[in-house]
């Protein structure tokens, strides 16, 4: 199946357990209906970034591998339509070189060697090397084997092997008498001359290393006799000697005459965008490709890129840019499931939005499968069980609905899960706090919003130890003035959230912070930070209230 056919199915930047649990069970949904409807596509399960612990935790106790990692969707060369010119031994005649060209109507080839690109020949070297004034040792100083020599010029050996190369000694045309001849031939030269038996006798022993005998003439056995013993290889060609001088050039193998310096060449994975300019500024025809271990695949034009066709993508638990994969704005956006707030990506056409107030994506999904009536397998159903279980913060979050409960109930049935013991066993696994670096814990679950013209950023952990929770203050604070500096926001905010407690220890830096989070809490901040009792969720708690306040 063709790559174009290929919908890539993503959650958001920093991925949490529903990202990559919805992009995952989402994926199998629509390939299933997909094969129900006879569709050519393939929907692949992808990811924008780190996979958190607990979210590692999840994919190995279900043997669920990670989705594709994906941090940039913009289209690359592999996404081109490549055209797959065959590439050529670098001992390739000139003239086959030429008839393989005119037969597929291109004006350059590819030279390999063990399917790495050695060079480029194109017409032009071909024209060049036929218009340019060579002296006679041309043939031996390209090394040219004789089995080209042979095809060139349509001839046969008939006495010597094809086996080896011309590598030394002149090429000359036997015009004049022997006497004359022996003034001129060297040995190891080749000869072109006709049927004169005089001067085939003088060339072999004058130790030419080979002769061409043209005009299809016959050679007679004492020749072919004394050939052998000086070593010298006899051709026969049908040609007239004009013909075969002015062919046999066209012997030479394509390594002699190939382009080897500065080739312009890109890699499958290249971005458009990065290789457009080069090709702009050079006036080649044609453009190698190489996979990333240095293979030629094949070779695209400044036409191709008229054929370009734009990644296809379903966002899965957001819909905002600032969550989105990087170059998202060149993709084509099918579809989006989501289960926060409207934000603010736009699309070219139409799309299928599927946006319910329930606590997790996972949930939306689910209802999906039986809404189609596509059986769940019990590793999916653990994976969407799972991610309601974090999203909810085993519902104890204010955004946990009826459905989402009953629907991890029925998820965990399938799964074979106790729910209780099993949530716990995940949150453990994901809240193993103190080993862990500042951007470790930070980039477990940060995502960075836009309102009113002020970009702030939220991130959150969960736990069911608060004593764990607390350690991490004193150095997430410092990490989080970085983040805010490298990401140009106004406002950095963390969440450290006690399951057990419910209730939220919020930490902040940015100049508004303390208005902010004051007016909308009737809170002290004290020291960068703030308790929030009874504040669990972003997005249902935090993300409205700071917002009201921006507004």
């Amino acid at each position: 199946m063709s790559k174009k056919n290929n919908i890539y199915v993503i959650g958001h930047k920093n991925p949490d357990t529903d990202s990559i649990c919805s992009a995952i069970s989402y994926a199998y949904l629509k390939n299933e209906l997909s094969q129900k409807q006879e569709e050519e596509c393939k929907y692949i399960p992808t990811r924008a970034g780190h996979i958190n612990e607990e979210t590692q935790y999840v994919l190995r106790y279900f043997e669920q591998e990670a989705p594709l990692f994906v941090n940039d969707i913009r289209p690359q060369v592999i996404d081109i339509e490549i055209r797959k010119t065959e590439g050529v031994d670098a001992g390739l005649s000139l003239k086959k070189a030429w008839d393989i060209m005119r037969g597929a109507r291109i004006v350059s080839l590819p030279i390999l060697e063990e399917d790495k690109l050695a060079g480029i020949i194109t017409v032009s070297d071909i024209a060049y090397s036929d218009m340019d004034v060579y002296d006679n040792m041309i043939l031996s100083k390209a090394g040219t084997s004789y089995k080209n020599i042979v095809e060139t010029i349509d001839g046969e050996m008939i006495v010597g092997d094809l086996d080896g190369e011309f590598e030394e000694g002149h090429v000359l045309i036997a015009a004049a008498n022997p006497d004359m001849m022996e003034g001129y031939i060297e040995p190891q030269d080749m000869v072109i001359l006709g049927n004169r038996y005089e001067s085939q006798l003088c060339a072999i022993e004058m130790d030419a290393q080979c002769i061409v005998v043209c005009m299809g003439a016959t050679v007679s056995k004492t020749i072919r006799k004394m050939a052998k013993e000086h070593g010298c290889r006899i051709i026969v060609s049908p040609y007239d000697t004009y013909t075969v001088a002015r062919l046999i050039n066209h012997s030479m193998p394509v390594r002699y005459f190939m382009t080897t310096e500065n080739l312009i060449t890109f890699h499958t994975t290249d971005y458009v965008d990065d290789i457009q300019e080069t090709m702009a500024k050079r006036r080649f025809r044609d453009f190698p490709i190489t996979d990333n271990q240095g293979n030629y695949i094949g070779m695209i034009s400044r036409r191709n890129l008229l054929d370009l066709d734009r990644k296809k993508l379903i966002l899965v638990d957001h819909n905002e840019k600032a969550q989105a994969v990087d170059g998202f704005e060149e993709a084509e956006i099918l579809e989006i499931i989501d289960h926060h707030r409207l934000g603010n990506i736009e699309t070219n056409s139409p799309v299928y939005f599927r946006n319910q107030p329930v606590g997790c994506t996972a949930t939306i999904i689910t209802q999906m499968y039986m809404e189609n009536g596509i059986e769940i397998p019990e590793k999916i159903a653990g994976l969407l069980c799972s991610a309601i279980l974090s999203d909810t913060l085993m519902f104890r979050s204010p955004t946990c609905t009826a459905i989402d409960r009953i629907i991890a109930e029925k998820l965990a049935a399938i799964a074979h899960i106790e729910i209780e013991k099993y949530a716990r066993d995940m949150f453990d696994a994901g809240s193993n706090l103190r080993e862990k670096s500042a951007k470790e814990i930070f980039y477990q679950d940060f995502k960075k919003f836009n309102d009113s013209n002020i970009n702030f950023g939220v991130g959150q952990i969960s736990s069911m130890n608060k004593q764990e929770l607390s350690a991490c203050k004193d150095k997430l604070l410092p990490y989080m003035e970085e983040v805010r500096t490298s990401y140009g926001l106004d406002m950095v905010f963390f969440m450290m959230t006690d399951i057990i407690n419910e209730s939220t220890e919020l930490l902040m830096v940015g100049d508004m912070c303390k208005e902010v989070i004051e007016n909308a809490f009737e809170t002290t901040v004290e020291s960068s930070s703030a308790e929030l009792p009874g504040v669990v969720s972003r997005k249902k708690q935090l993300i409205p209230a700071i917002l009201g306040q921006l507004s």
